[in-house]
Protein backbone atom coordinates (compact mmCIF):
# COMPACT_ATOMS: atom_id res chain seq x y z
CA UNK A 1 0.00 0.00 0.00
CA UNK A 2 2.87 2.87 0.71
CA UNK A 3 4.43 1.79 -2.70
CA UNK A 4 1.33 2.67 -4.61
CA UNK A 5 0.86 5.62 -2.01
CA UNK A 6 4.63 6.77 -2.96
CA UNK A 7 3.83 6.41 -7.24
CA UNK A 8 0.68 8.18 -6.40
CA UNK A 9 2.46 11.49 -4.90
CA UNK A 10 5.32 11.68 -7.19
CA UNK A 11 2.62 11.01 -10.05
CA UNK A 12 0.68 14.47 -8.78
CA UNK A 13 4.10 16.14 -8.49
CA UNK A 14 5.56 15.54 -11.38
CA UNK A 15 1.61 16.90 -13.05
CA UNK A 16 1.83 19.91 -10.43
CA UNK A 17 5.14 20.75 -10.82
CA UNK A 18 5.37 20.32 -14.35
CA UNK A 19 8.45 18.11 -13.99
CA UNK A 20 9.75 15.22 -16.43
CA UNK A 21 7.86 11.84 -15.53
CA UNK A 22 11.50 9.94 -15.80
CA UNK A 23 12.83 12.51 -13.09
CA UNK A 24 10.42 11.87 -10.51
CA UNK A 25 9.44 8.51 -11.96
CA UNK A 26 13.56 6.94 -11.71
CA UNK A 27 12.51 5.87 -15.09
CA UNK A 28 15.53 5.65 -17.74
CA UNK A 29 15.60 8.02 -20.17
CA UNK A 30 16.71 6.59 -23.90
CA UNK A 31 17.96 8.94 -26.84
CA UNK A 32 17.74 6.64 -29.65
CA UNK A 33 18.94 8.26 -33.80
CA UNK A 34 18.07 6.20 -36.54
CA UNK A 35 19.52 2.18 -35.71
CA UNK A 36 22.87 3.67 -34.75
CA UNK A 37 22.99 5.31 -31.83
CA UNK A 38 21.18 4.61 -28.58
CA UNK A 39 21.90 7.00 -24.97
CA UNK A 40 20.31 5.93 -21.96
CA UNK A 41 20.03 7.73 -19.00
CA UNK A 42 19.10 7.01 -15.12
CA UNK A 43 20.11 3.15 -15.35
CA UNK A 44 21.11 1.32 -12.48
CA UNK A 45 24.32 -0.44 -14.08
CA UNK A 46 25.58 -3.31 -16.57
CA UNK A 47 24.80 -6.28 -16.40
CA UNK A 48 26.14 -7.81 -20.22
CA UNK A 49 27.89 -6.76 -22.89
CA UNK A 50 28.99 -8.10 -26.44
CA UNK A 51 29.37 -7.13 -29.83
CA UNK A 52 25.47 -8.26 -30.28
CA UNK A 53 24.09 -7.87 -26.60
CA UNK A 54 23.64 -4.54 -24.24
CA UNK A 55 21.75 -5.50 -20.90
CA UNK A 56 21.61 -2.73 -18.37
CA UNK A 57 19.60 -3.08 -14.98
CA UNK A 58 16.79 -0.38 -13.92
CA UNK A 59 15.32 0.44 -10.94
CA UNK A 60 12.55 -2.04 -12.04
CA UNK A 61 13.32 -4.71 -14.68
CA UNK A 62 16.01 -4.66 -17.31
CA UNK A 63 16.32 -3.16 -20.79
CA UNK A 64 17.92 -5.55 -23.55
CA UNK A 65 19.53 -4.24 -27.16
CA UNK A 66 20.16 -6.18 -29.78
CA UNK A 67 21.79 -5.87 -32.85
CA UNK A 68 25.27 -5.79 -34.43
CA UNK A 69 29.00 -4.52 -34.09
CA UNK A 70 28.16 -3.11 -30.36
CA UNK A 71 30.73 -0.36 -29.26
CA UNK A 72 30.55 1.48 -26.05
CA UNK A 73 31.36 4.95 -26.96
CA UNK A 74 30.78 6.49 -23.26
CA UNK A 75 29.96 4.72 -19.97
CA UNK A 76 29.36 6.60 -17.07
CA UNK A 77 27.72 5.60 -13.30
CA UNK A 78 24.39 6.62 -14.96
CA UNK A 79 24.36 7.07 -18.98
CA UNK A 80 25.48 5.09 -21.70
CA UNK A 81 26.76 5.58 -25.13
CA UNK A 82 26.32 2.39 -27.41
CA UNK A 83 26.69 2.71 -30.93
CA UNK A 84 26.24 -0.31 -34.11
CA UNK A 85 23.30 -1.75 -35.76
CA UNK A 86 20.48 -1.53 -33.23
CA UNK A 87 17.71 -4.35 -34.07
CA UNK A 88 16.17 -4.64 -30.92
CA UNK A 89 15.31 -2.57 -27.89
CA UNK A 90 12.90 -4.45 -25.40
CA UNK A 91 12.08 -3.85 -21.33
CA UNK A 92 12.14 -6.91 -19.26
CA UNK A 93 10.01 -6.71 -16.13
CA UNK A 94 11.24 -8.62 -13.41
Amino acid sequence: MAKKWGQYIRSWMTNQMELPQDVMMDLPRITMIGQIHIYIENHRGLIAFSDKELRLLLKQGQLLIKGSTFVIKTILPEEILLEGKIDQVQYIDE
